[in-house]
């Protein structure tokens, strides 16, 4: 066994975790692109990765699908290497990865004959996966002159096809139109529902509030911070507005906007016009977390 091998070792680990990462370490030169990273996901629990350009998502999903090896720390899916679990593991990678002169229902054929589909079985998983991603209005055509969000649908189609028990989709809807988006949204949650592992990289943080992900930021190589939606932003400062008729404004951060607004509400006497409640959101997380501390 040589030293990339030891790199992937077997799980101990109970319960329903079905991928687990543990102190990964990948550098490329003096760049430390994973810096003892660690992170596990449960099977039908959605992980959204958020972090700023360079802090090792697209390395975190690129070890997991053995497209390259760590250094150190190790991966299990489903308590086995990822090299014994490839037929387990869906990837949309962050860039398109189409043969120009492929027509999609081809890319379908092939990446579910890859995945060990045959006969019936493709049949079916093919027509399923067309309906999911309204693929059929161009289900013949091939990807060279598909619209950006066409190459998107079909892209996330060819990881999806085979009902994989681990998805990892990388930036799946970067630049994609909201048909592209909402069905993409639509087919996560529900493969999710059916038991599936998803790791959801993006950087458009309203998909992970509905996607009803656990989120883990990335700084630098390494998990920061890990939780739901509601735990992160909890502290995190909202704001409070007030627009008066003379069109004077009040503006308030708060940690806690309603009750600065019933607050503000009884002690104004002033003609109120509109009235702007904002809690803290993602992006909020987002920037205190992985953009005003970056280096």
């Amino acid at each position: 066994m040589n030293s990339a091998d030891v790199a992937f070792c077997v799980n101990t680990r109970g319960g329903d975790t079905l991928l687990e990462a543990i102190d990964l370490v990948k550098c490329y030169g003096p760049v430390r692109a994973l810096d003892e990273f660690s992170l596990h996901v449960d099977a039908g629990e959605i992980v959204g990765l958020v972090g700023h350009n360079g802090a090792g998502k697209t390395t975190f999903v690129e070890i997991v699908s053995y497209l390259t090896r760590p250094d150190s720390g190790h991966v299990t899916i489903d308590g086995k290497p990822p090299s014994a679990v490839k037929g387990q593991v869906g990837v949309a990678p962050q860039h398109i990865a189409l043969y120009p002169s492929v027509s999609v229902r081809e890319h379908l054929e092939l990446f579910g004959k890859l995945a060990g589909l045959r006969g019936q079985a493709l049949t079916t998983a093919i027509d399923d996966i067309v309906v999911a991603l309204r693929l059929g209005d161009f289900i013949d055509r091939h990807a060279a002159v598909l619209s950006g969000g066409q190459q998107r649908r079909t892209q996330a189609a060819t990881a999806l096809i085979h009902r994989p028990a681990l998805l990892l989709l990388d930036e799946p809807t970067a630049g994609a139109d909201l048909e592209t988006r909402q069905a993409m949204l639509d087919v996560v949650k529900q493969r999710a529902g059916e038991g599936a592992a998803v790791v959801y990289t993006t950087h458009y943080l309203p998909e992970l509030t509905e996607l009803k992900a656990t989120i883990a930021v990335v700084r630098n190589g390494r998990v920061i911070a890990r939780g739901t939606h509601e735990e992160l932003v909890d502290g995190l400062p909202g704001e409070v507005q007030l627009t008066f008729d003379n069109e004077e404004e009040i503006t308030v951060s708060t940690t806690h906007p309603a009750n600065t607004l019933i607050d503000l509400l009884s002690r104004e006497d002033r003609p109120i016009s509109t009235v702007d409640v904002r809690n803290p959101s993602l992006d909020d997380l987002y920037r205190s977390l992985a953009v005003s501390n970056a280096p």
